[in-house]
């Protein structure tokens, strides 16, 4: 896709607190999307979102992708023609302590996505993103 297809499109991004996240949201808005943002605050200081000043040119959503009532707030609200879902918990040692919670942010979180979507929304397409499948077993 060319840069030109995202002009004033209207884009959900799940997880623009994050590293990859952010730096989609950065290059979404210089394409001329009009961005809105649902993910948790970022844990760690300094971040990208923060340093990057993310939120500024964006309609940006702290929330979780595990509670049903915000994400149907959101994607009612921000009428995406395009969803790109990157929120998860990806962090493996994080998921070996908290696998419920991890489950739940990573299954039940993306459901919630997809169904507000079906529901609520006149988007067209939805990319879920994900680096479960990325890394060599050795096992």
């Amino acid at each position: 896709m060319t840069p030109e297809f995202w002009k004033d499109r209207r884009v959900l991004l799940t997880g623009h607190t994050g590293f990859k996240g952010a730096w989609l949201t950065l290059w979404l808005q210089r394409c001329g999307a009009r961005v809105t943002g649902l993910a948790l605050a970022p844990e760690a200081a300094p971040n990208l979102f923060e340093a990057a000043s993310i939120a500024t040119g964006v309609r940006s959503e702290i929330g979780d992708v595990r509670d049903l009532a915000v994400v149907e707030r959101v994607v009612s609200e921000a009428e995406p023609e395009i969803v790109l879902h990157l929120a998860a918990q990806a962090l493996v040692r994080r998921g070996y302590r908290d696998p419920i919670a991890t489950y739940a942010t990573n299954v039940l979180g993306t459901a919630h996505v997809l169904d507000a979507v079906r529901r609520l929304s006149p988007a067209r397409a939805v990319v879920v993103v994900t680096s479960d499948k990325c890394y060599e077993n050795r096992e």
